[in-house]
Parts: C-alpha cells; structure tokens; sequence
C-alpha cells in the first residue's frame, strides 16, 4: 500500500502524541467527531475548575479578553473580519438562526445541492410548507457535484432566489464547487448560504474567494474542537438587512417599553447562554490548527482520501460510493451482501472507528442514489498509515466472509 509519509509544515507523530484516543483505536470518524488534544481538553477542564472556584459569572469576566481573540482567529482562518463572526452552539442552530433572520417569503426561491444534510433540509422544507416558497433541488452534473449551467439558467429568472449549498456533504467526499456558485450568485443577485460544516478545518476556506453572504460551521469535526460548539460568518453588507427572530440580551438593548436595538456586529445572532469553557476549547482547537498550518492540513488530509478511496476500491466486492468530484478526507463505501450499519459494527469490534449515514441523512443525495446507506470513513491529521491499513484489511476481511 502507498505510502502517504508526513505532509511538510507538521509532524503526524506530534499530533498523535497529543492526542490521547490514538492509542485505543483506530479512529476514522473526524467527519463525525475529531479526537481533541490534550491542549484543547485542558483548557476546558481548566476553566471549568476555574468555575468550580469563583462562579460561572465570575470566571467568564476573566477570561473575556481570551474569548475576544477567539473571534480574530476564527476571522484569520477563514478570510473574514471579526465583528463578522458570530458563536453559536451547533451549526444546525446557526443555519437556523440566520435563515430565519432571511424572513423568507413566497413566491421566493429556495435553490438548494443535492448534499444538503438532513437538519438543514427539514427546516427549509418546512419554511417551504408554511410560506409559500419554491425548492428546487439543483441537478448533478457529470462529476457529482452541482450543475452550474443549471443553476446559472435558474438565476437568470430573477426569482428572488436564496442558494444554500453544503461544501461538503455527510453522505460523501464531494467538495462542492463554492466558488462558482459564489460567482454566479453575486452575478445575478442572489443571496448564498454556504454550510461549510464538513469543509473548515480539513480544506482550505476563505469567504471572500468563496463569495458567500454567511458561512456555518461546527467546532467538533475537522476543527477538532468540543461538542456544543460552532460558528458562523455574516458579511458586513449583509448584517445590517438581517434581524434575528428571537432577539437576545447578548446581541440586543432593550432601550424603553416597545423598542430595542440591535448590535451592529454579527452577535446580533448570539445568545448570552453558552458554554464558556468549551469556547475555550474551540479557541485552543482554532490556534493549533493557525499553528499547523491550513494548506499543510488540506494536503494531507486530500492525499489520505485519495489513497483510501484508491485502496478500498481495489478490494473485490467493495464499492467506493464517492462521486467523481471527490478531494477530500471523507470516504464512503459499501460491501456487498452486508448492510452498512452492520459493517460499521464489525469494524468498531476490530477496533476501527467509522459511521454509518443513512439515506435519511441525505435524501437528496444517497436516497435519489438509490443507496440505502454507506459506510463512511474520515481521516484527520492524527491518522498513520497503520490507521488506514487497519480499516482497509478489515474491510477485506469482511467482504471475503460476505462472498464465501
């Protein structure tokens, strides 16, 4: 098997060093959940204790000044300024947030990829039933990803339309092409909503290159980051038209009996509640990724997937359900005669971490597919050949008991 050796700007064995769950598995579920450092646990921990010691309020005041560089890294990393950045705590409530904020109405238009992941599919789904607006469900092209000559016809029209694109999707390794769509969406008028939850922190991403008018992401996948943390991008030109649903004390002045203001800024969208320490360790996860390097990352993390996609495919009865358009870190599959949930287990037996995604996670994709379900495997920069080898012989050993 090809070796993918150490991508220049980090050193694998310093990442697997700190970072404690290599030791017990084989894990292959960054697109799920990545193993945080030791360095990002420590600073969760750290301020918990800290909260134990003075009170949460207390605790929080002293660490404000941390949390205010938080925002400039997040800015840093993906080509933003910070009073674009807003926190949430998961990307499914961000998208939600900023798309209600959207107040969308019919006749608009809702244009829509195929990778949409489920959560954000239900809610546009329902703003569809309620509201009186159109969803169409952009076509593929040959390589997998959106037909842009389509979606430039649809533009055309002039319908109002919102374009809300998944970079890259739950149910694959297809990297949308965003930065087309950000083109022919600032070309025609049209306001784009870019999910970005799977792409920031294994590819490199960059809202002004991009050209959308508001990114979402979480903290717990590429970025390596706790649960419960997530963040989005509001371009400066579009905060202003945009007003939260629900305002909240942390982005509003309630300023006498029937008025309040908003603040100019994206904590507009924010609530005052949060997890303190796990911002911290979102803060922690954003500098060590500042610090490693982002297109050191993404080499690394493209040439994994293309070795993993390359060695499964090459194993009788396994099937690569990637599309053509594939340059990423996650890879899905299935084996022949074995449901995809129960492959998953035999693999976590074996001691290799992957998930299953469901075609009710991806109607738009795995269901119009015609996949009931695949195996999904996503590697990260703390991932060896020895990682890699151990899925891929496992899996043979599967689809050999399968077929015999």
């Amino acid at each position: 098997m090809t070796d993918t050796g150490v991508s220049p700007g980090f050193d694998v064995a310093f990442e697997r060093a700190r970072t404690v769950g290599t030791t017990s598995a084989h894990h292959l579920n960054a697109a799920g959940a990545a193993l945080p450092t030791t360095g990002v646990v420590e600073a969760v921990v750290g301020h918990l204790r800290r909260e134990q010691r003075d009170g949460g309020y207390e605790a929080s005041a002293a660490v404000a000044g941390r949390i205010g560089e938080l925002y400039a890294g997040i800015a840093r990393l993906v080509g933003a300024e910070p009073d674009e950045v807003a926190l949430f705590d998961s990307a499914t409530t961000g998208l939600r947030v900023l798309v209600d904020a959207l107040r969308l109405t019919g006749p608009g238009r809702l244009l829509v990829s195929r990778s949409t992941y489920v959560s954000h599919a239900l809610h546009l789904l329902t703003l569809v039933r309620e509201r009186g607006l159109e969803l169409v469900v952009l076509p593929c092209d040959a390589t997998g990803g959106i037909d842009l000559e389509e979606l430039e016809r649809l533009l055309r029209e002039g319908r109002g339309d919102t374009v809300c694109v998944a970079h890259v999707p739950t149910s694959s390794g297809l990297v949308e092409p965003v930065a087309a769509v950000g083109a022919l969406a600032r070309r025609h008028g049209a306001r784009f909503l870019l999910d970005a939850t799977q792409s920031v922190g294994q590819l490199a991403v960059d809202v002004d290159e991009i050209g959308c008018d508001a990114l979402v992401t979480t903290g717990r996948k590429f970025l390596r980051a706790p649960r419960g943390t997530a963040f989005g991008i509001v371009r400066r030109g579009l905060i202003a038209d945009l007003a939260p649903s629900a305002p909240d004390v942390r982005g509003a002045d309630w300023t006498s009996d029937l008025d309040w203001s908003l603040a100019p800024s994206a904590r507009r969208f924010e609530t005052w509640e949060s997890s303190v320490a796990c911002r911290l360790g979102l803060a922690a996860a954003v500098d060590e990724l500042l610090e490693r390097g982002m297109a050191a990352t993404e080499r690394h993390l493209v040439a994994q997937g293309e070795r993993l996609r390359g060695d499964l495919a090459a194993v009788p009865g396994v099937t690569v359900q990637d599309p053509p358009s594939s340059r990423s870190a996650i890879v899905t599959f299935t084996v022949a005669g074995l449901p995809a949930d129960r492959v998953n287990r035999r693999l976590a037996s074996d001691g290799v971490r992957t998930v299953s995604v469901p075609a009710s996670h991806g109607q738009w994709d795995l269901g119009r597919r015609g996949v009931p379900a695949v195996v999904r495997a996503s590697t990260h920069v703390y991932n060896d050949d020895a990682d890699l080898d151990a899925l891929v012989q496992a899996v043979a050993r599967l689809a050999g008991q399968a077929a015999s």
